[in-house]
């Protein structure tokens, strides 16, 4: 499915992305956000910069440029979270705009050895809460 860049939360910026995320940086190609549910610690979200309905549809440099800001993330998180491993989610099926979510999984955390829920809705935190997870990732990339 392609989507409309109208009808993208991404695109858009809208109340629809900011009630589910928190933008923590702008980076080569992409925007870093940050979950605010979090019943995966330190759960993140890198979106493409452009409206790219999937990952073959970037040049070769595009697709690297992207991908050097999914692993500059993930060793931000690898340094401030320490997690035993870092899933990665790239569903694009009902918003096609380029994105993956980076899930930290942790020994005897949530769903360890198995596959990330994707808003389970169980752990919210408070706006310092949200601070400090995000000072952490910053303070790492």
């Amino acid at each position: 499915m392609k989507s409309d860049p109208k009808d993208c939360i991404y695109c858009q910026n809208n109340d629809a992305l900011h009630n589910i995320m928190i933008e923590v940086a702008q980076l080569g190609v992409s925007r870093l956000f940050l979950f605010k549910e979090q019943t995966y610690h330190g759960r993140c979200l890198v979106a493409y910069k452009d409206h790219v309905n999937d990952l073959n549809e970037l040049s070769d440099e595009e697709r690297n440029a992207f991908m050097a800001d999914v692993v500059h993330v993930t060793r931000a998180m690898q340094k401030a979270f320490n997690p035993e491993k870092i899933n990665y989610g790239a569903y694009s099926d009902k918003l096609s705009h380029l994105h993956f979510h980076l899930v930290p999984k942790y020994v005897n955390g949530p769903d360890y050895g198995g596959t990330f829920q994707m808003n389970p809705g169980k752990v919210h935190l408070t706006e310092l809460g949200y601070q400090k997870i995000i000072d952490a990732i910053k303070a790492n990339l």
